[in-house]
C-alpha cells in the first residue's frame, strides 16, 4: 500500500512540475507562424478591397446612365443637353449622388468617368 501510495504521489508531483508554461522558443514560433500568416493574406485582402471598390463606381456609373436615359426619355431633351445639375434640378439625382457624380461627365447621352 505504502508503495502504491508513494508512487501515485510522486505521479502527481511530475505532472505538476511540467505545467510550467511556453518557453521562449515556443512563443517566438507562435509569432513568426502568425506573421507569415500575415504576409500572406494582407496582399490578397488590398486586392479584394480593391476590386470591391471598382465594382462599386461600375454599378454607381450604372444608376448614373439608367437617370440618363428615364431623364432623356421623360423630359424629351437632346443628349446634348443633359448635366447632371439638370438631372438633380428636376428630381432625378439626390444631392448624394449628384455629389458622388463629380466624377462623372454625361457626353451624347454616355455617362463617363472624368
Amino acid at each position: 500500500m505504502k508503495k502504491k501510495m508513494k508512487k501515485y504521489l510522486l505521479n502527481i508531483i511530475a505532472k505538476t512540475r511540467k505545467a510550467q508554461g511556453f518557453t521562449l522558443i515556443e512563443m517566438v514560433v507562435v509569432v513568426a507562424i502568425i506573421v507569415m500568416l500575415l504576409l500572406v493574406i494582407a496582399p490578397n485582402l488590398m486586392k479584394q478591397k480593391q476590386g470591391a471598390n471598382d465594382k462599386t463606381s461600375d454599378a454607381f456609373k450604372t444608376t448614373l446612365q439608367t437617370q440618363v436615359n428615364l431623364y432623356e426619355d421623360d423630359k424629351d431633351r437632346n443628349s446634348k443637353e443633359i448635366s447632371f445639375k439638370n438631372m438633380f434640378d428636376d428630381g432625378y439625382l439626390t444631392k448624394r449622388q449628384l455629389e458622388k457624380a463629380k466624377n462623372y461627365r454625361v457626353n451624347n447621352g454616355v455617362v463617363e468617368k472624368n
